[in-house]
């Protein structure tokens, strides 16, 4: 059995994305959408200082936007996956399943 290479498998592996709430973001997103912030918060039990900053990691690689807004009086802030979030979220998905040796999923 050769040893995997840059190519496929670990190589894949994007950085950005793996983290744990920066993954759970975009595994929530690639099935909503579109989520506000502090549904975000609640669903991946994160602290709105430590989501903000994993938020804006994922925005700064163009995988989702942030679009602030009032909802009334009350500040409100959701993320949307992008194109880009969603093709690259796709890729990482490929490379875990190469690296695991199984068909991703769908």
């Amino acid at each position: 059995m050769s040893e995997p290479g840059p190519e496929s498998g670990i190589g894949q592996i994007n950085e950005v994305i793996h983290g744990r709430l920066r993954l759970g973001v975009m595994t929530y997103l690639s099935n909503a959408e579109v989520a506000e912030f502090t549904e975000l918060k609640s669903v991946l039990d994160a602290t709105q200082g430590n989501l903000s900053v994993h938020l804006r990691k994922l925005e700064e690689a163009g995988f989702v936007t942030i679009e602030k807004s009032f909802l009334g009086r009350k500040p409100l802030t959701r993320v949307r996956i992008t194109k880009a979030g969603r093709t690259a979220f796709r890729a990482y998905v490929q490379a875990i399943s190469d690296l695991l040796g199984t068909p991703p999923p769908g």
